[in-house]
């Protein structure tokens, strides 16, 4: 079994994973401030809560896209274990052929995705993570990783629209009975969600205009729960999708 680390922005997703099974998806809040012992309590406690021993547990992969806590996490890994992570970056074996620009720049999360997307949906594929920031990836016919496209995600959308006007007050995310509001919160409710569900929609809807062909479309992160069942297009929605592919990488690298 092994335990895999995806450090985003705004959460920590973490997971065991034995023969590609995923045992649990669980969220943490990402806390530069916090010590390795703090991670080390916390993990530990979240490893008992799903009773699974550290002694069953044989390795560990880390993905970040907040460089600070990199450090932070091998060595609290390295406490609680007894093993030194492998951390997905430049000379980690992926076996996904990147045509961008600048390889070097693509976040590990979404190397990560691809991974997994390809593994369990083939391709031509296109991948949504929905998190801090809304990424998309796209995979073409020939399994390459083409590119992709950043926006502001639904909570940081949020944020800014309500922190930015008076009497705009903060709301849940979950959508309103009916599209057209009739209500301040049914109001916002409808253009956080509905907006964000329909974005998806274009974008996927130019993307296959662009690639010439179509491709399958699957979603991931903590907020595209809320936003995918929206969605007029079909997009698959799989929470797991990240730590699955960390679990391919890991084996892919230390399984020798």
């Amino acid at each position: 079994m092994i335990l895999a680390v995806d450090i985003g922005n705004t959460n920590i997703v973490i997971g065991c994973i034995e023969q590609e099974k995923v045992y649990f998806v669980e969220r943490v809040s990402t806390d530069s401030s916090k010590t390795e012992l703090e991670y080390v309590v916390a993990f530990k406690t979240l490893l008992e809560l799903y009773r699974i021993r550290i002694e069953e547990i044989t390795g560990c992969i880390i993905a970040s896209v907040v460089p600070p806590l990199i450090n932070i996490m091998k060595t609290a890994m390295e406490k609680l274990l007894q093993i030194s992570p492998l951390i997905v970056g430049p000379g980690v074996k992926t076996g996904l052929n990147v045509l961008m620009d600048n390889p070097a720049q693509v976040g590990a999360d979404l190397i990560v995705n691809a991974v997994a997307g390809l593994r369990y949906y083939g391709a031509p594929l296109i991948i949504i993570d929905m998190g801090t920031a809304t990424t998309i990836s796209v995979v073409d016919n020939k399994k390459n990783y083409i590119g992709g496209m950043i926006l502001p995600g639904v909570k940081v959308s949020l944020e800014s629209l309500v922190n930015r006007t008076s009497q705009l007050p903060r709301i849940s995310l979950e959508a309103p009975k009916k599209v057209i509001g009739t209500n301040t919160i049914d109001c916002m409710k409808g253009g956080i969600i509905m907006g964000q569900a329909a974005s998806m929609d274009g974008l996927i809807e130019r993307i296959t205009e662009e690639l010439g062909y179509p491709a399958q479309v699957v979603a991931t992160g903590g907020l595209a729960g809320c936003i995918i069942p929206y969605c007029k297009k079909k997009v698959i929605y799989d929470n797991e999708l990240t730590l699955k592919g960390l679990g391919i990488i890991y084996h892919k690298n230390v399984e020798n």
